[in-house]
């Protein structure tokens, strides 16, 4: 079997890291709780890289927090903001915890659609000015899961705009937000003039630093959104491992030299997939983003139905687009998290399937 459906880095955490990680958790002051907001240390860690990457200045004790990944983080604010029958707007196709987490709020959904031959940005002009109204919150993320779509900062100034207009929040997921290709560089919600007012974003280290099982990430922005969301972490979790916050801290602080070695790894590899999934006649934009590749079915398959086929006859285990949404349907997703020699394998057999049919 070669699975090519998990979205987990194939590589170890920097070694940085990890002695990082060893001299904290030798020190016994570390073994205690946390602070229930994190750290000092990784707090100002957050605000330091923002101020370098983006040039956004954040105050670490009021405008920043912990989390224990941004999994749980964007889980516990649609809890946090959502009351009962309370509306989201949530992308369409997207990370499928956005609705499961809407669900056990008790919320409702609105799709926002993703226009595909503009790298999957947000199309908010198809979207009537009630269903603005009616929101309490939009979800957004950039690079995105699954399309691998990318956006620039006037989609976020649009989307600040219209959040200021109709009175809503919003959320940018920035799991990605280190994982670009060539000379595009993601821009953050938080760069828009007023943001602050209306969003947060969220970010975190598992995909960047090869670090997801250490389950450490951060929230930015709006304060308001930020304690009401510590008011619910507060209740039940005490935050992460001091150690652990710690060799985060080391992470943000870094050159970000292991994140762009790993970047110029994942797109030799996406290179060598999408020209083989083109000689195919497989049809890919190529993502400026991610390690994923959002591609097209092959003529006569559903997203399921190919999926499935593929897993039974040749041991290829991919993603069915649907799974993200109804506009995932037509779509299945590769992850890159493996060795070249290994991706082409899998497509190898894909193409053995299709010559069968």
């Amino acid at each position: 079997m070669i699975d090519l459906g998990i979205g987990a880095p194939d590589f170890p955490t920097p070694e940085f890291i990890i002695d990082e990680l060893i001299k904290e958790a030798k020190n016994p002051s570390n073994h205690r709780y946390s602070p229930y907001g994190g750290c000092q240390e990784f707090r100002e860690a957050v605000a330091e890289f923002y101020q370098k990457r983006y040039g956004v200045t954040l105050d670490p004790d009021k405008e920043v927090l912990t989390l224990i990944g941004s999994k749980e983080g964007i889980a516990n604010l649609i809890s946090a903001v959502l009351n009962p029958s309370d509306t989201v707007m949530v992308p369409d196709p997207g990370y499928p915890v956005y609705e499961s987490a809407i669900h056990l709020a008790g919320g409702k959904s609105l799709y926002l659609p993703l226009d595909a031959s503009n790298y999957f940005q947000p199309n908010f002009e198809l979207i009537p000015d009630e269903h603005y109204q009616s929101i309490k919150l939009m979800l957004l993320n950039y690079p995105n899961n699954p399309t691998a779509g990318t956006c620039e900062l006037n989609t976020f100034k649009k989307a600040v705009s219209l959040a200021k207009q109709h009175d809503f929040v919003i959320a940018q997921d920035a799991a990605y937000d280190l994982m670009t290709f060539e000379d595009y560089r993601a821009p953050s919600l938080l760069q828009v003039n007023g943001a602050k007012d209306v969003g947060v974003e969220f970010g975190s280290l598992s995909k960047s630093f090869n670090m997801t099982g250490w389950r450490i990430g951060y929230v930015v922005g709006n304060q308001d959104l930020i304690d009401a969301l510590a008011t619910v972490k507060s209740n039940t979790d005490t935050s992460q491992f001091l150690p652990i916050q710690k060799a985060g801290a080391k992470a943000l602080r870094s050159d970000l030299q292991a994140v762009h070695e790993n970047n110029a790894i994942y797109e030799e590899r996406l290179n060598h997939v999408i020209s083989a999934l083109d000689d195919m006649g497989i049809k890919v934009q190529k993502p400026r983003g991610t390690f994923y590749v959002w591609a097209e079915v092959p003529e006569g398959f559903t997203s399921m139905g190919f999926s499935e086929e593929l897993m039974e006859k040749t041991g290829v285990i991919v993603t069915p687009g649907n799974v993200f949404g109804t506009s995932g349907e037509g779509y299945f997703r590769i992850s890159l998290s493996h060795p070249k020699d290994r991706l082409l394998e899998a497509v190898r057999r894909m193409n053995e399937l299709l010559m069968e049919v």
